[in-house]
This record gives structure tokens, sequence and C-alpha cells, in this order.
């Protein structure tokens, strides 16, 4: 199965959030697609139902297919702590979401663009793994070819983003994966405890 690049605003309406980041269509329709979407009369879901869009709706905001998802979820499993949260934690860790949050990206899919092209280094090191896993203290920057690049500019222009967790400096465009971050510092609204249900079913 490929990576999903269809229309985002259709996504984010199926779980109620701009899981996407900003979006203008979606705010002006935050209820689900299709015909009756605005039809708050709707059947309750089932256990495995509210289980499984939560999963997917993991696997979609971090931009990971099942397989990964899966084996995500089997080191989240082995590693000591709360499982769900090792599990956010991962995917927090990935060198493609780092980049997006260090604001060289505006989207995760922008971001695993630019590691997929060799734009990103990690330790000096240039690493064009989207799901590399970065370990803390490990400083990412834009390679020295690509600091002038358009969209890297644009985006950092636009970040406002600030984490505890990392930091970012714009004059060498570099920033340090201080931390893993704990699971108050991860903003995103995943129910990482359905998740885990679904899996040890």
């Amino acid at each position: 199965m490929a990576r999903y690049t269809g229309p985002k605003t259709k996504i984010a309406r199926k779980f109620g959030q701009a899981i996407f980041g900003d979006d203008k269509a979606f705010e002006k329709r935050n209820y689900p697609p299709g015909q009756h979407g605005n039809n708050r009369r709707r059947g309750k879901k089932s256990e495995y139902a509210i289980q499984l869009a939560e999963k997917q709706k993991a696997k979609y905001t971090y931009g990971i297919l099942e397989r990964q998802f899966r084996n995500m979820f089997k080191r989240a499993t082995a590693a000591q702590g709360i499982t769900g949260e090792v599990l956010l934690q991962l995917c927090e860790s990935r060198l493609d979401n780092v980049v997006y949050r260090m604001g060289i990206a505006p989207t995760r899919s922008g971001a695993r663009q630019l590691v997929s092209h060799r734009h990103i280094t990690v330790n000096g090191e240039k690493v064009n793994i989207p799901s590399y896993q970065l370990k803390a203290g490990d400083v990412i920057g834009v390679r020295e070819k690509s600091k002038s690049l358009e969209t890297i500019q644009n985006a950092l222009t636009n970040s406002s983003n600030v984490y505890e967790w990392i930091t970012w400096n714009n004059d060498t465009m570099e920033g340090t994966y201080v931390s893993v971050p704990a699971r108050i510092q991860i903003p995103e609204q995943i129910n990482e405890q359905f998740i885990v249900e679904l899996y040890s079913k």
C-alpha cells in the first residue's frame, strides 16, 4: 500500500481535527464528509471502531504505514515504560517529525521530502531516511548547499512553534534533539490507550 496522497481536508473532517496542520477548508466544514456529514444523529460507534479510528488518526498524523506502525508498537511493548506513551515518543523521535517540529518544513510530508532529498544532516552526516530514530543529543541541521532553498527559508520565517525538548538556531540552521518528549509535551490529540487496546486483542 502506498502512502496516502489524497485530499487531506477529507481525512481531517473524518477525525474532526486538523491533523495535517492549518486548514481553512476544514475550519469552514469541521464535520464528517459525505452526504450526511452534518447530520448529528449518527449511530453509536462500537469499541473496535473507536480504537481503529484512533490508530488511523495516529498513522495519518505521522505519515506512517501499517507495517511500520505495527513494528513501532512491538518496540514500544518491549521497552520500559507505558506502552502507549512510548509509542508516541517513537513517533515523535522520527527524523521527519523533528524536522517538522523545528520549523524547517511546514508539514510532516514536506519534512519527509526534505530528508529523502538529502537536505538534512544528523550530527554532520547526510541522512535520507525519514523514519531514522533520533537519540537525545543528536544535532539536526540543514545541509550547507540547501540553506538558501526558498521552501526552507519560508518555513523558518513562518514558524512560531516552540518545544521544550528541541532547540533551534536560525543563524546556524542547526538544532538539537535535547530529550525524548514526555507525553504532556506532545501536543497531538491522540488517545494512545485505544491503540494499545486494539493491538492487544
